[in-house]
């Protein structure tokens, strides 16, 4: 049976309070059953297990779980966890998204150091850290970024820094702080089309998140910026292209497209299942409009194969750059 609105759990006992409560008064929308290409293997390695553990140890909240990411087995069994910083509850309410909503609670100082320990831990040589919405901050959270990417340089300094970052919407300096501390690559994901964005994105704003990261690439034009959306929402194919376009006038490095996946029958339905042909034409069609990298597949995710993609995307620029 598919889950009408997650619980949280603590200590393994199910709160009386749901995941969701603010989608806990929406109509029940249909869940699809997913394709034979959509379905992924249950985890189980023991590298899951040592990866699981050591995200333990460290006290860390990752997208992974938190988001509900199929490809968790995968990455995990490889040591590739992408971690979650300033905690596990989000200030937005986007109806696409499984992490839950509500007032956080106070950064905790000893975060950075304990991000880096486990990146040291796992022996990354590129790691991905996000975070929730922190509207609640007068920077967004951005000088906890800053902590976190000076800590993990600290304790590995070979190790390449991928941030996913929100839209620091309102929150004058903010970005600026953060491309300071020269990321390796900044992606901000615009994650629908302008059209869906009052439903999909409520609290974000399409035009803001494209400059944000053209401002980027203004600022540092040396650091890659990276951007993805989810189809299956009820897009067409021309509004998709369209993003394509808008992307590339802001300069972005690297584009991914992945299919949407309905975490509850709260959350926003799934209008249907992108083939896996259709998401090769989309790679084919976005590599000819000049993005460096082009990662489009059912199963994409922002940080799925990350550090394989920067690899490439490095060499890419290379190329590019010898070519004149």
């Amino acid at each position: 049976m598919a889950t009408i609105i997650d619980t949280l759990k603590d200590g393994g006992a199910v709160a009386p309070r749901p995941r969701h409560p603010e989608k806990a008064h929406r109509p029940d929308t249909p869940i699809l059953r997913k394709p034979e290409w959509i379905r992924v293997k249950a985890p189980g390695s023991p590298i899951y297990s040592e990866t699981k553990q050591i995200v333990r140890e460290n006290n860390l909240v990752t997208v992974c779980e938190e988001a509900g990411c199929p490809n968790i087995g995968e990455c995990w069994s490889k040591k590739h966890a992408t971690m979650m910083i300033m905690g596990d509850t989000c200030t937005r309410a986007c109806s696409f998204c499984n992490v839950k909503t509500g007032l956080p609670g106070a950064l905790d100082a000893h975060e950075p150091e304990h991000v880096a320990t486990a990146v040291a831990k796992l022996g990354l040589k590129h790691v991905v850290i996000t975070s929730v919405d922190r509207d609640d901050l007068a920077d967004g959270g951005a000088q906890h970024f800053v902590e976190v990417i000076q800590a993990i340089r600290r304790r590995s300094p070979g190790t390449t820094i991928e941030i996913l970052t929100p839209d620091f919407l309102r929150k004058d300096g903010a970005l600026e702080k953060v491309v300071a501390a020269k990321p390796d690559v900044f992606n901000h994901n615009l994650e629908t089309v302008p059209r869906l964005y009052l439903n999909i994105r409520p609290g974000a704003r399409y035009f803001h998140s494209l400059r944000l990261l053209q401002r980027v690439k203004e600022i540092d034009p040396t650091i890659f910026t990276k951007s993805g959306i989810m189809v299956g929402l009820g897009e067409t194919r021309e509004e998709v292209l369209q993003v394509m376009d808008d992307m590339r006038s802001a300069n972005i490095d690297f584009l991914t497209i992945g299919q949407y996946l309905q975490p509850t029958r709260k959350h926003a339905a799934v209008d249907r299942f992108v083939t896996p042909d259709e998401f090769k034409s989309y790679e084919t069609v976005a590599r000819t409009k000049g993005f460096l990298l082009v990662s489009s597949s059912p199963l994409t995710r922002s940080s799925y194969h990350a550090d394989e993609d920067f690899a490439r995307m490095r060499d890419a620029r290379n190329a590019q750059i010898a070519r004149g």
